[in-house]
């Protein structure tokens, strides 16, 4: 080959390859819980998985509710054992452990090369991803039981038991601005055109101003909304421990729609951005799917155990851990066909699961109360 089409070629392999790595970030890892600040649930390169195989599994030694987090290779989770993990993703083989002096619930949220999350002792962490070590932690009221945190616009929010909405530099810990509500928080805050939205024990989802924690709007349910919303096309969606869903208007906290399930709905939804279609647990049993235009039932899905958990979007799978498993031990994570409801398999751990799952490629990260973080596969 000449020297000149050589070259020719090579530079545009070189831009070929360039854009790829630019573009792998959003395509590949999971660096927030529910994937994204908005926390749609969709993941967009992976496959659905069919006969699931254990690949791995690692005994942290605590309950596991957070979710995992896969950057690269490497998998990232807490654990009631008072540490968060770094795991390589495809042998579970352990890459660094930090011990926190409190239990670790909510899922850790990557960005900027550190690793985000709070723990039961008090305080919010940034790690760096690849040692673990420290770069800084902040002091917060007492109650623990921080929120998985969303990092936007350099940005770190997330919410408190001391009852605070926070927002911090994400580099250096430094307040920007934090905000009272008139409970605990549990929820994890959605973030989408410099808004923040998120839930309290007080029965209100609160609207944030992403750069100075303003009030935009406050909603009010009618019970303690642990629940963390999904925001989608100018709505945001979250569920309630009064039984119902809402659908509420970002810009002015208006209610579109309610629906209302048989029990209290601790899961918070997924959203098919493709078309418009919501799934939410509820501790009724039922895997809800609705239409997010007005609240309408597609299908409801039996699943034998309070689902408290977030579904998975794989193409036309939705994969969700639960309480029940129709078989003699309690806990297995289910496939769910998203057209029908259908369960398409179980695997039962005999553990409840509360973690959402991670999904890439034809692998699946999830943890449970038993303690051991798993990674499954699609088998033959």
């Amino acid at each position: 080959m000449p020297a000149v089409a050589r070259f020719f070629l090579l530079s545009i392999l070189a831009v070929l390859t360039g854009c790829q790595s630019l573009h792998a970030p959003m395509t590949s890892d999971w660096t927030h819980f529910r994937g994204d600040p908005a926390h749609t649930g969709v993941h967009p390169n992976a496959a659905p998985i069919a006969n699931p195989e254990l690949v791995w599994s690692f005994d942290t030694g605590g309950s596991i509710e957070s979710s995992p987090t896969v950057i690269g290779d490497t998998v990232y989770c807490g654990t009631f054992e008072n540490h968060l993990y770094a795991l390589d993703a495809e042998t579970g083989e352990e890459r660094w452990r930090f011990f926190v002096d409190g239990l670790v619930r909510a899922s850790p949220s990557v960005a900027n090369g550190l690793v985000y999350f709070g723990a039961d002792d008090d305080r919010f962490y940034a790690l760096d991803m690849k040692t673990g070590e420290p770069r800084w932690s902040i002091k917060l009221g007492g109650g623990g039981e921080q929120s998985s945190p969303a990092i936007v616009d350099g940005i770190c929010v997330f919410g408190a038991f001391d009852h605070h909405v926070y927002a911090v530099d994400a580099m250096s810990g430094e307040l920007v601005w934090k905000f009272a509500t008139g409970g605990e928080i549990l929820s994890s805050p959605g973030v989408a055109n410099g808004l923040v939205v998120i839930g309290s024990r007080d029965g209100k989802v609160y609207a944030l101003d992403l750069k100075t924690g303003a009030l935009r709007w406050q909603f009010t349910t009618n019970d303690t909304v642990w629940s963390s919303p999904a925001i989608h096309d100018g709505l945001a969606f979250i569920g309630s421990d009064d039984r119902n869903v809402y659908a509420i208007d970002v810009e002015t906290g208006e209610e579109r729609w309610r629906f209302e399930t048989g029990g209290t709905v601790f899961s918070s939804p997924a959203i098919s951005t493709a078309d418009g279609t919501l799934y939410v647990g509820s501790d009724d049993h039922s895997l809800y799917a609705l239409a997010c235009a007005d609240g309408a039932l597609i299908w409801r899905a039996d699943l034998k155990g309070r689902v408290l958990g977030s579904a998975a979007i794989v193409g036309d799978q939705l994969l969700v851990g639960g309480e029940g498993s129709g078989g003699d031990e309690p806990g297995a994570m289910f496939a769910v066909d998203r057209q029908s409801g259908e369960i398409q398999w179980r695997y039962e751990i005999g553990a409840t699961v509360w973690s959402s799952p991670t999904v890439r490629g034809d692998r699946v990260w999830f943890g449970a109360h038993d303690g051991l973080l798993r990674c499954l596969k699609s088998g033959q």
